[in-house]
């Protein structure tokens, strides 16, 4: 991998943490990163370590969030780096910028929402755009369908056991210290729906009556607003049971720390949830298949009513962790073993078996421990 350069585009907050873990066994590839101003990627991709150049922004507006889109395409298409590859996640920007530049690109998602709702135009015309990817990368729970239907390869398609979570769950460490700059040593986290977002069909959000129903409960909140449309739930409540941070926080040492999370949407519940933490989910509508499975398995709870909601962390005991880091870290290994083939052959990856996959790997991280 020597000498091979990679241009990474982080368009959302999830994004930092999860290329930070699948590209941490990677120091020989030259990386070059740009990050969109979308509510906390930036302060996420710095504690991240990343360096990057900030391209495009997102807006509240959903109208200009749309025109946007394009708009940071084409910022793209004239300003990314130059690289071999391209790495983006759930990211139609930066594959049809690769597309214009020549630059094959590797797509991550696991976001198969159009599986089960009928998707507005614009989501169609991003989802048909996202298929234009040289490869896609996403969990065997990931209906693949919802690729081939829009026009990807299935040949181009690479499917792993697990979630996209794992991959920087497995390399978590927590810190004892990081309770010391929240007001409470013992809390829940809750974060707001994606209101407005293309593939939420929900006027109203749940956040007023469970905040309502927390406090009247007892219990202190760290609360994480989306947009400055969501910071006027938590000011009828004191900051010092209702806490909302001026900056963005790590989330996985957010969720390690408290007593559970709840999330209008699946990324914070998923990540909880493979740390063995109390995880509950309200998304306002059909959940994803990766969601799916992990209700199926017991470990997220899916619910809008309130009552249902805080009677079940009541009753969970959240100071316990019930985390199989090995299966975190074995997920990591198989995915990046995946990706550095495809990095190093983007064109024509040739990919071997699971267990070629893994040897390379070991190969790259320690050449010793092979021969």
């Amino acid at each position: 991998m020597d000498g091979t350069t990679a241009w990474l585009d982080l368009a959302s907050p999830s994004h930092p943490f999860f290329f930070n873990g699948l590209l941490d066994g990677m120091p020989d590839l030259d990386l070059r990163t740009t990050v969109r101003n979308k509510t906390e990627t930036i302060d996420l991709a710095r504690e991240a370590g990343f360096d990057f150049d900030v391209l495009g922004r997102d807006f509240d507006n959903v109208t200009l969030r749309t025109l946007g889109v394009p708009l940071r395409t084409l910022q793209l298409a004239v300003q990314a780096p130059d690289a071999d590859v391209s790495l983006s996640a759930r990211n139609a920007m930066c594959v049809l910028a690769s597309r214009s530049r020549g630059i094959p690109s590797i797509h991550f998602t696991d976001n198969d929402i159009t599986a089960y709702v009928e998707a507005p135009l614009v989501e169609r015309a991003f989802c048909r755009f996202r298929t234009m990817a040289t490869h896609h990368v996403v969990p065997a729970a990931f209906r693949t369908s919802e690729l081939t239907r829009w026009g990807a390869d299935p040949d181009r398609i690479h499917t792993y056991d697990g979630y996209k979570e794992d991959i920087y769950v497995a390399n978590f460490e927590p810190d004892d210290t990081f309770t010391d700059a929240l007001p409470f040593e013992d809390y829940v986290v809750l974060r707001p729906e994606a209101l407005g977002a293309a593939y939420v069909d929900e006027g109203e959000s749940l956040v007023p009556p469970l905040l309502e129903s927390l406090y009247a409960n007892g219990m202190n909140v760290v609360y994480l607003p989306r947009r400055a449309a969501d910071r006027p739930h938590a000011k009828s409540y004191p900051a010092n049971r209702v806490y909302v941070p001026d900056a963005a926080l790590d989330g996985l040492q957010l969720a390690w720390h408290s007593r559970g999370v709840l999330t209008g949407s699946g990324t914070m519940s998923r990540e909880a949830a493979c740390m063995g933490k109390p995880a509950v989910s309200f998304f306002p509508g059909p959940l994803l298949s990766v969601d799916r499975s992990m209700v199926k398995e017991g470990m997220v709870v899916h619910s809008r009513e309130p009552d249902e909601i805080v009677s079940y962390l009541l009753s969970a005991d959240g100071s316990q962790s019930g985390a199989d880091r090995d299966r975190s870290i074995r997920v990591r290994e198989d995915v990046a073993s995946l990706v550095r083939e495809l990095i190093e052959n983007p064109r024509d990856p040739g990919l071997g078996s699971d267990g070629d996959r893994l040897e390379a790997f070991e190969s790259y991280r320690d050449p010793e421990a092979v021969r």
